[in-house]
């Protein structure tokens, strides 16, 4: 990467620290983070322009830097990358209430964006028939997902019937945020990942809380139900955010966001491991979550969370 920073962006003579995704270095008295671009090059404009609004507002999100061919997205080695000035504080974490507070101070009213996410169902359909294909094709050496995938393939299935059933009972209310939103929000939740503008999408603010609790549930469980009564204290939904809400949870994206990693070679099919051993105890968080749910709107029955019993 020392390579790709001389020729494009003139910097010498630094240390860089390599993460699996991402490099990063301080050079005058500034942090700044390599990171591929995966994102559609048709989204960068408004990735772009959405950034520079979060910056005149005084949101620390990333700031990208301009190379010296005048471009922001340098191709090198059949990849991309952009250059990511961050703040020097960027692993200060953020909890419900922060996000909350964020969400607030940016909610979107046009809808119009390369950048809206709001077709869950759809989206998710099409994921669940390309996971599909792809096992058939390249699964056939990997028992571990072999032995899990129905499951996992089930439960988003679930996720995408409760999706319908939501959307043909129930409409946005003034109490579901569109706002800025991220493609996954992780634990511990830090700066660098909650202002990465390439996480950046808009949807409903519930996208990110559900994100949220998941990589809690994983990751932190003994913060998770504060956070969780946190968030219900604070903010009051319409009947559709709370629909969503249990929605996004039944979606399993802890799962096939690993999956995909396995299927393209870049981590061994053993991460899974710890995903489908929590099997049980994420089933008794969906029934708890339904409970809790239940006490501020109606909510659709899935009757093999309702009727699960602690072993």
């Amino acid at each position: 990467m020392k390579e790709l920073l001389e020729k494009f962006y003139n910097v010498y003579n630094i240390e860089i620290a390599e993460n699996t995704s991402f490099s990063y270095f301080v050079f005058q008295e500034k942090k700044y983070y390599l990171v591929p671009y995966v994102r559609s090059e048709e989204e960068f404009p408004e990735l772009f322009s959405l950034n520079e609004e979060l910056l005149k507002k005084g949101i620390p999100t990333g700031k990208f830097v301009l190379n010296n061919q005048n471009s922001y997205i340098t191709p090198y080695n059949n990849q991309k990358f952009v250059l990511l000035e961050m703040p020097l504080n960027c692993l200060l974490e953020y909890n419900i209430l922060d996000m909350i507070s964020f969400a607030d101070k940016l909610i979107i009213s046009s809808k119009k964006s390369i950048l809206y996410r709001n077709s869950w169902a759809d989206l998710w359909s099409a994921k669940a028939d390309y996971f599909e294909y792809q096992i058939r094709q390249l699964g056939k050496d990997k028992p571990i997902i072999l032995n899990s995938f129905s499951y996992y393939i089930g439960m988003l299935e679930n996720a995408i019937t409760y999706v319908n059933n939501t959307t043909k009972k129930y409409q946005l209310s003034v109490n579901e945020h569109i706002t800025l939103q991220r493609k996954r929000v992780v634990f511990p939740n830090t700066l660098l990942n909650y202002f990465n503008p390439l996480n950046y999408v808009i949807d409903i603010e519930v996208r990110d809380i559900a994100s949220y609790f998941k990589s809690l549930f994983f990751n932190s469980y003994e913060d998770l139900f504060t956070e969780v009564y946190a968030f219900f204290k604070r903010r009051k939904l319409g009947i559709y955010g709370y629909q969503l809400l249990y929605a996004r949870l039944l979606y399993p994206s802890f799962y096939f966001d690993i999956y995909e990693k396995v299927m393209e070679g870049e981590i061994e099919e053993s991460a899974l491991i710890p995903i489908i051993n929590k099997t049980e105890e994420y089933e008794l968080f969906l029934k708890d979550m339904r409970e809790i749910i239940s006490k501020y709107a109606p909510i659709e029955r899935v009757d093999w969370i309702v009727n699960k019993k602690e072993s």
